[in-house]
Order: structure tokens, then C-alpha cells, then sequence
């Protein structure tokens, strides 16, 4: 790692330096706008509650009711819309999935069109929600403004994608979940120690904080780089051939990512923000009873719909079926399994393993700050645990393989 780290600073690879500088500026950019609070508004006050986990994401602008409080996230949401629809559900959807580059050009833009009305209608609800103005013209004009910062941010994170490091809509995903972090641990270390009667039980309660911290990202960490690898082997080859090699097919052991968690999220953030909008006090009272994550209830429920939403999702990646068939049609198949039928039930049953370990693992690490905030005397801001550390992790592993592989890519040619 650190000789790759060495290597970016080699002069010939000046170009990849400009693209992490220019990656650095364009997420300063973001940083700064995320400080900027919405003309005419203030800062929410007000416990966020289920809206949480979208003010963490987005660096805290939520909660400043900046002009990137909403972030990347109604892209992230039509993404999962226009994912599902082309599941054969609508035949336009499926036709432009199977349509190539061109299909997925326009797919593309689809997404970014939705994405931009869903962040007018979430700009508008949370104007109402919290009571931001009566004034219709007032709603219009702060859902307009945080709409446009949404379509800024799609298009920072084009521009760190092809000019950048890469990953640009994920790097400004995890650009607000780190920004967070600094003001997490001073907020821990001012309740744990500052305001301790016996400062020794301060001292050691804080750094049992911070060992936790570190232990959770590196269990992160071990469960992002695990995976189950199945052999393959294919008719015109022989293991035994000079120079073969072994074909695997990896499937990661928490192949959904957080997926599962903002799905689930959303079903109960939609629910709590119409009941928000709607301000019937039955409905307000069931909501806050059964569906809130403090509740037992509530969070029962949470935690069964990241695991019915884990297996959903798991399979929905790998698509057992058209695996098989694609093996078939390149002459591969499992030792031991027969093509076909057989090949996808094999398929499938490794993945409901595997989607019960990842997802008893996602359900842990999204229910630990729940737990952690109800036993626990600090404020709201301090946590353990949370996707946010999942997401942050897979980024950073994804970006570094990047890095790591255009800086090889480079040494070999310049072998050459």
C-alpha cells in the first residue's frame, strides 16, 4: 500500500496528482456549500428522528437546512426505482437494460431526470414538515434552491468522474459522512472528559470509545474484502493444462452493501413524512408507536425489513438464473453440478448463506447507534457503528483498487 502511495508522487505520474487535487478542490467545494444555509431559513432545532440517517449522508446539511441538505440522495432513490423497473416489470425499462451502451446512456439519464422531481417533492415536504414558511411562494422558492444544489452535486460528482479519481457521486456520499466525524469525537471527548467528575474514568471511558470506533471499521473492513468464491471450470480447458489457471466466480459475503438499510429507511421515512404532512394525531400517534426505531416495536420492525430487503436485494445482484445461463453459454459450469436447473438452485442456496451472514452482519452495524443512543447518556451526534462506516469503507477500498490499478497499469507499460 505505502509503495503505491510512493508512487503517486513519482514524476511521471504527474497526471494522476492533478486528478487527486482536482477530486480534494471539487469536494472542498462541497464542503463549503454544505455550510451555506438556504436564503430565508434556518437551522432545524428540531430532533430529526427518522430523517437522521439523510442528515448524515449529507455532511450535516440537513440539519444546517443548507443548499445541500438533501445530497446525493433522490439519486440515489430514483436509481432504485429505475433498477427495479427493469426487472420486467415495465418491457421499455428491460428493453433499454438489454440495449448496451446506448441503453444505458438513456437509463442514465432517466435517473437523473427522476432524481431532480424527487428532489423537488422531498425539498417541498420538509419545508412543510418543518414548518420552514406558510407561504407557498416561500416553499416553492427553498424547495427550488435545494433542488438545484441536488443537480449541482450530480454534476460535481460527473466531473470528479472523469476528471477526478472516480466514483464521484460515492466520494461525495462519503465527503459527508467523514465531515461528521471530527465533531463526533470532540463532542465525546467534551462529554466523556470534560464534563467527568473523575477525570481518570473520563480519560478511559473515552479511549474505550475510540478502541470500539477503530475495532467496528476493522471488522468493516474484514466483511467488505470476504467473499465465497465458486469454482469454475469450462469444456475447452483442463486444470491440468500448462499455465491454467483456476476460474472462480467471487460473490462478496455482503454482496447488498447498505442497500438493504436505505430501502428499508425509506419505507419508513416516506410513512413518517406523510404522517408529518398530513398531521393527524391517530395517525402521528401510530406512527411515532410502531414504525419510530426507538420504539421496541419499531425497531423490530426495522431490523425485519433490512433482512427481507437483504435477500431481495442479494438475489436481484447476482441473478442466479441468468448466471447459470450465461455459464452454459460459454461452455462453464460447477464441478459437481450439472448445468441448468441444477447450476441456478446451487447458485442460489450460496447466496441465502451468504445474504444471512451479510445481512445479520448489516443489521448489527445499522442497529448498534440505535441501541448505543438509547443506553447511552451522550449526545445525539456521538455514535458507534452505523452504515455510514460501511459505506465510507467500501468507497475507500473501491477507490484505492483504482488508484492501485492505474498505477500498475503504468509501471507496465512503461516496462514495456
Amino acid at each position: 500500500m505505502f509503495k503505491n502511495l510512493k508512487s503517486i508522487f513519482n514524476p511521471k505520474n504527474k497526471d494522476i496528482r492533478s486528478r487527486i487535487i482536482f477530486t480534494l478542490l471539487a469536494l472542498t467545494i462541497f464542503a463549503i456549500g454544505n455550510t451555506i444555509t438556504v436564503p430565508g431559513t434556518k437551522e432545524i432545532t428540531a430532533n430529526l428522528g427518522f430523517l437522521e440517517y439523510l442528515n448524515a449522508i449529507s455532511g450535516g446539511g440537513l440539519k444546517q437546512f443548507s443548499i445541500f441538505g438533501l445530497g446525493v440522495m433522490p439519486y440515489i432513490s430514483a436509481s432504485i426505482v429505475v433498477g427495479l423497473l427493469q426487472m420486467d416489470i415495465i418491457p421499455y425499462f428491460s428493453d433499454l437494460k438489454n440495449d448496451g451502451a446506448k441503453g444505458r446512456q438513456k437509463l442514465n439519464q432517466i435517473t437523473r431526470y427522476m432524481g431532480i422531481i424527487v428532489a423537488f417533492i422531498q425539498g417541498v415536504a420538509m419545508s412543510i414538515a418543518f414548518g420552514i414558511s406558510n407561504n407557498a411562494l416561500d416553499i416553492m422558492k427553498t424547495a427550488l434552491i435545494m433542488t438545484a444544489g441536488t443537480a449541482f452535486l450530480l454534476w460535481l460528482g460527473d466531473r470528479i468522474t472523469q476528471k477526478g479519481i472516480g466514483n464521484g457521486i460515492s466520494l461525495i456520499i462519503m465527503a459527508g459522512i467523514i465531515s461528521t466525524v471530527p465533531r463526533m469525537f470532540i463532542d465525546a471527548y467534551t462529554s466523556l472528559v470534560s464534563g467527568a467528575s473523575n477525570t481518570f474514568i473520563g480519560v478511559l471511558s473515552y479511549g474505550l470509545f475510540v478502541i470500539a470506533y477503530i475495532a467496528i471499521i476493522v471488522g468493516v473492513i474484514f466483511m467488505e474484502m470476504s467473499e465465497r468464491r465458486i469454482p469454475i471450470q469450462y469444456s475447452n480447458q483442463t486444470t491440468s493444462a500448462y499455465g491454467a489457471r483456476q476460474t472462480y466466480i467471487p460473490f462478496k459475503l455482503n454482496s447488498a452493501g447498505v442497500m438493504p438499510v436505505i430501502l428499508a429507511s425509506a419505507v419508513t421515512s416516506i410513512i413518517s413524512l406523510i404522517a408529518s404532512l398530513v398531521k393527524n394525531d391517530s395517525f402521528t400517534l401510530f406512527v411515532e408507536k410502531y414504525l419510530s426505531f426507538t420504539t421496541p416495536v419499531g425497531f423490530v420492525i426495522y431490523m425485519l425489513l433490512i433482512f427481507v430487503f437483504g435477500y431481495f436485494y442479494t438475489l436481484i445482484q447476482a441473478n442466479p438464473e441468468e448466471l447459470s445461463k450465461n455459464l452454459s453459454r460459454n461452455g462453464g459450469y460447477i464441478p459437481g453440478i450439472r448445468p441448468g436447473n441444477e447450476t441456478t438452485v446451487y447458485v442460489k442456496n450460496v447466496l441465502k448463506r451468504l445474504a444471512l451472514v451479510g445481512t445479520t452482519f448489516l443489521a448489527v452495524l445499522a442497529g448498534m447507534p440505535i441501541i448505543f443512543a438509547n443506553i447511552s447518556s451522550l449526545p445525539t451526534s456521538v455514535s458507534i457503528g452505523g452504515t455510514g462506516i460501511l459505506i465510507v469503507v467500501g468507497v475507500a477500498l473501491e477507490t484505492y483498487k483504482q488508484l492501485e490499478s492505474s498505477l500498475v497499469n503504468r509501471t507496465y507499460k512503461g516496462r514495456r
